[in-house]
């Protein structure tokens, strides 16, 4: 498959990840106050219907990673080049900035809209947000949950796998993820779906994208290394 239109793939589903999901969380669903709307469970669906969805729309032309952890992974586990894996992190980056671009619109031609302390969807910790989980909290469940994330991927696109089934398993694993962490960070296990979503609420949310750029990234290369040594596939 050409470059270019893999990257393309990797930025249009990274694109319809983050406005999905943090659409669902932001005009339909929750507010660092609490649940409302859809709530938990259906946020959590959203993202993981969101991945099932691109997985079968973009799976066959770049394998759907949409997530830098799962590219640098793969680049760690010798399934991705370094070419690839840039031009994927690139292009999941901008996807992830449009996307969070367009629920800005969105949200700011509503009547009366004021950015709330980590708005749009982003994902934070402390005192205000949410749960009010501390930074020690939110580093081992965004690295935790990565690795688990990443098992679940490793283990459905295995070259003995079932593909047809690897999107469902995917979202679903997505899916049980959200139930757990929403209440600690706002789930990301994804450094573009926290940074798009961070540029425009800036404040809080922008000075603690560090955590959701580092503890995914550092759970998904530990999965690739215990599939290397366990599995070794």
């Amino acid at each position: 498959m050409n470059s270019s239109k893999k990257y393309f793939a990797e930025a249009l589903g990274t694109f319809a990840l983050v406005l999905f999901g943090c659409g669902a969380a932001t005009v339909a669903g929750i507010s660092t106050a609490g649940p409302a709307g859809l709530g938990l469970l259906g946020i959590s669906l959203a993202f993981g219907l969101a991945v099932v969805a691109m997985a079968y729309t973009i799976g066959p032309i770049s394998g759907c990673h949409i997530n830098p952890a799962i590219s640098i992974a793969m680049l760690a586990a010798g399934k991705l080049s370094m070419k690839d894996t840039v031009g994927y992190v690139i292009a999941q980056c901008i996807g992830a900035i449009i996307a969070a671009g367009v629920l800005y619109l969105i949200l700011t031609n509503g009547s009366g809209f004021v950015m709330p302390e980590w708005g749009l969807g982003s994902n934070g910790w402390g005192e205000g947000y949410l749960g009010n989980y501390s930074m020690q909290a939110a580093l081992i469940a965004e690295f935790v949950f990565t690795f688990l994330f990443l098992m679940v991927i490793f283990g459905t696109t295995a070259s003995n796998a079932s593909p047809q089934m690897a999107g469902l398993a995917i979202g679903i694993a997505l899916a049980l993820i959200h139930f757990v962490v929403i209440p600690i960070t706002g789930t990301s296990v994804n450094p573009a779906r926290s940074l798009g979503p961070a540029l425009f609420a800036g404040g809080m949310a922008l000075s603690q994208l560090w955590l959701f750029i580092v503890a995914p990234i550092a759970g998904g290369l530990f999965a690739a290394l215990v599939r290397k040594v366990f599995v070794n596939d």
